[in-house]
């Protein structure tokens, strides 16, 4: 059985924790492997030459002498190659070479140009709106809404948030923030003048009527119940040196006209005293637009109501209930919230899959936000980078790369000595050649 490698070497930021499998142990077992495998062709390079060199020196023929250049020049690519290779992540046999362990030593100067070089060519405005230009993101997403499985899935998702947002919040800061809102906007707008022409077009239309009704009808109904405080209340105006009688018989006279009076308004649309409220009314429409004595009087009543206690208190219970009605209508798959925003989804989606000018202003409006935040936080992505380069510790941080390249950088030493054998040889055939 396979035992994975934990490992306790150190990533570019501190490595894994103990008892955390590395996950570059692979790799460096790979870059391990293919090592040997390059060493393997110098070495046989090597044998090969002095086997060669033997042969030649004991006359064994003209071929020892090719293949003894072919070797060595295999030898000396395979050196370079080597060289070149692990100059890049130390210093070849620990010698103070100039321009070797180039990413120890350079680690934050490659960070800095790796991070240029990502915002130079893949966070230019122009790269990213070629590309969100060629993927059609407005057409793909139209479809993808418009199939009712994804719009369920969008709607349950957005409810989910809207629940979790509606929970976060602290009831009592968006209490007060409503409630300042609400009174700073009312405060700050004349209502005298908004009320003045709805009571014109209410008077125009003539929907007061019914509410004169009603008074009407209640007004009667309340002196037929209330007949004998009417009375009462009228003798105990009478002066007192009247007697008694007359003041009963002018109480009932009172009432009595009173109550006729009533009912005739009751039971004629007509009646002069309709007409009477209908230009009270239409006159004090048109003062509360053009009279500033009364503007001023609806401006201080104003006031003076939304600083009472009873209406900052209603006002702040605005939020309550508006919450738990929201709170709910989330939770319920059959709500009316939740089934209009699948439908609109749905057309959406439709829409946005087959209307050319949509999806064309679907894309527009992606591209000028993704370009945006291109823009604008460029520098704040490269310097992430760079940052992010120059806070790992340089020897973890070539050994990571080693473990991640050096597999594939091994094939250089590898082709060295082949290519290397293979120029040798040519040039030590031509040399022949040409020397006769």
């Amino acid at each position: 059985m396979r035992v994975k490698q934990v490992s306790t070497d150190a990533g570019p930021t501190g490595g894994p924790a103990a008892g955390v499998v590395d996950p570059d142990a692979e790799r460096r077992r790979g870059v391990r492997r293919m090592k040997l495998i390059a060493t393997g062709f110098l070495a046989v390079a090597t044998v090969v030459y002095a086997l060669a060199k033997w042969a030649d020196s004991r006359g064994d023929g003209a071929w020892a002498a090719y293949v003894a250049a072919a070797a060595e020049a295999g030898m000396v690519g395979a050196m370079a190659d080597w060289f070149a290779v692990t100059a890049l992540f130390r210093r070849p046999l620990g010698l103070p070479i100039p321009h070797t362990a180039i990413i120890p030593t350079k680690k934050d100067a490659l960070g800095a140009s790796l991070g240029d070089f990502v915002g130079e060519n893949f966070l230019s405005a122009e790269v990213v709106r070629t590309r969100l230009r060629a993927v059609g993101i407005g057409s793909r997403l139209g479809g993808w809404v418009a199939e009712p499985a994804n719009a369920d899935r969008v709607t349950e998702q957005a409810a989910a948030a809207l629940r979790g947002l509606l929970t976060v919040l602290r009831d009592s800061d968006v209490q007060a923030v409503v409630s300042e809102a609400i009174t700073r906007r009312a405060a700050s707008q004349e209502v005298a003048p908004g009320l003045g022409k709805l009571l014109e077009r209410i008077v125009a239309d003539g929907g007061h009527r019914r509410l004169v009704d009603l008074v009407c009808v209640r007004a009667h109904d309340w002196l037929v119940e209330h007949g004998s405080s009417v009375m009462d209340a009228v003798q105990g105006g009478a002066p007192g040196w009247t007697p008694r009688f007359v003041d009963r018989k002018v109480g009932e006279r009172v009432y009595k006209e009173l109550l006729r009076f009533v009912t005739e308004m009751r039971d004629s649309p007509e009646h002069p005293a309709r007409d009477a409220v209908d230009r009270f009314l239409g006159d004090f429409a048109a003062e509360l637009q053009s009279d500033p004595d009364t503007r001023q009087r609806v401006e201080r009543l104003k006031n003076d109501l939304l600083a009472r206690p009873e209406v900052q208190e209603l006002i702040a219970s605005v939020w309550g209930s508006v919450r738990a009605m929201m709170v709910a209508a989330a939770e319920d798959e059959r709500s009316e919230l939740r089934l209009r925003t699948r439908s609109s989804l749905l057309a959406l989606g439709g829409r946005m899959a087959t209307d050319t000018r949509l999806q064309a202003k679907v894309d527009s409006w992606l591209e000028d936000a993704a370009t945006y935040l291109v823009t604008t936080y460029r520098d704040q992505i490269t310097s992430l980078i760079s940052e992010t380069v120059a806070g790992w510790d340089a020897e973890q941080t070539s050994r990571k790369i080693e473990a991640h390249v050096g597999r594939d950088l091994q094939f250089i030493r590898i082709n060295g000595t082949v290519v290397g054998a293979l120029v040798g040889l040519l040039i030590f055939t031509l040399s022949r050649i040409a020397g006769g």
